[in-house]
This record gives structure tokens, C-alpha cells and sequence, in this order.
């Protein structure tokens, strides 16, 4: 009986000696988690997906991005006429953008519109004059924009600003 240990006992020795290194061909799976970014073009989501990595790859955390703190907003001025006479709708608007911090930041505004109950977010910079990528510490900035747009892909009666947030530019 203690013969048939040691012979099974060796075996598994010369089995794990002469196997393929447990780390050669070692995976894992990580987990991507989802994910929102915010550009001044607008934002983009990634759903959460799974990938097969290597046991030694070393994983760095992602960050969700988030709107700067100790930051306002005031509107100063907003014109939507939903016809020009031009076979064009125009907006205005002016936005005084006030970073509250003891640092000057860059980046961009996020803002936040509601069209005919259909809400959306962009940094509207297609037709910003001033976009205030950058506001000095304890300042302000007014963003401003003035954009016509063709009646040909649809009539817009109301445009309500929502929201505004700045984001950081990495």
C-alpha cells in the first residue's frame, strides 16, 4: 500500500517537473466597465464588454469623467428666431461661464438643450465666436455663439439651454 503511494506520489512529481509552466499560457478574463465621454463635439458611450488578457497584464483603473466642481453658469442673453425669412432658423445665446476655483482650468462647455422636447448635449463650437477653453482662477469667460441653420432638414419651434457644464481637457 505505501508502495502504491510513493509510485502515484512520483508520478505526480515527473507529471507537474515536465508540464507546461502554469504561467505560460495563463489568461484572464478582465472586465471593461461602461463607459461616457464627453468631447466639445459631444458624447460617445461604451457599453461594458469583457477581454481575454494575459495572467500578467496589469490593469489600470479607468476614470469616468466628470463635470469640473465649484463652477456656474449665468445666461446672459438667448435669441431663437425659428425663421429668418431666409429659409433659416437662427440662435444667439451668450453664456457667462464662472470658474469658482483657485486654479485656471481648460477645457470646454458642456451644454444641455432641450429642442421641441427632444434633449441633447454638445459643446457647440460649430458656430461659437468665444468658447472659453480657458478661464483664469476665480474668473469668467462668456461664451458666446451665433449660428444660422437651413430649414431644409426641419422646422424647430422652441430651444430651451438646460444645462451647462465644463468639462477638463486631458
Amino acid at each position: 500500500m505505501k508502495k502504491n503511494i510513493k509510485i502515484i506520489a512520483l508520478i505526480l512529481v515527473v507529471i507537474s517537473l515536465f508540464s507546461c509552466s502554469s504561467t505560460e499560457n495563463c489568461t484572464k478574463t478582465i472586465v471593461i466597465p461602461e463607459r461616457t465621454i464627453y468631447s466639445p463635439s459631444g458624447s460617445f458611450y461604451t457599453p461594458a464588454s469583457s477581454l481575454l488578457v494575459p495572467c500578467d497584464y496589469v490593469s489600470t483603473p479607468i476614470q469616468e469623467q466628470v463635470p469640473l466642481q465649484n463652477f456656474t453658469y449665468e445666461i446672459l442673453n438667448f435669441n431663437f428666431n425659428p425663421n429668418t425669412g431666409n429659409n433659416t432658423n437662427r440662435l444667439k445665446f451668450d453664456i457667462k461661464l464662472n470658474n469658482l476655483n483657485n486654479f485656471a482650468i481648460n477645457g470646454f462647455a458642456y451644454i444641455t438643450v432641450n429642442v421641441d422636447g427632444t434633449v441633447s448635449s454638445s459643446g457647440f463650437l460649430n458656430g461659437a465666436t468665444s468658447s472659453c477653453s480657458q478661464i483664469s482662477p476665480n474668473s469668467n469667460c462668456i461664451f458666446s455663439y451665433d449660428k444660422e441653420s437651413s430649414l431644409i432638414q426641419g422646422t424647430i419651434q422652441s430651444i430651451q439651454i438646460t444645462d451647462v457644464k465644463y468639462f477638463l481637457a486631458n
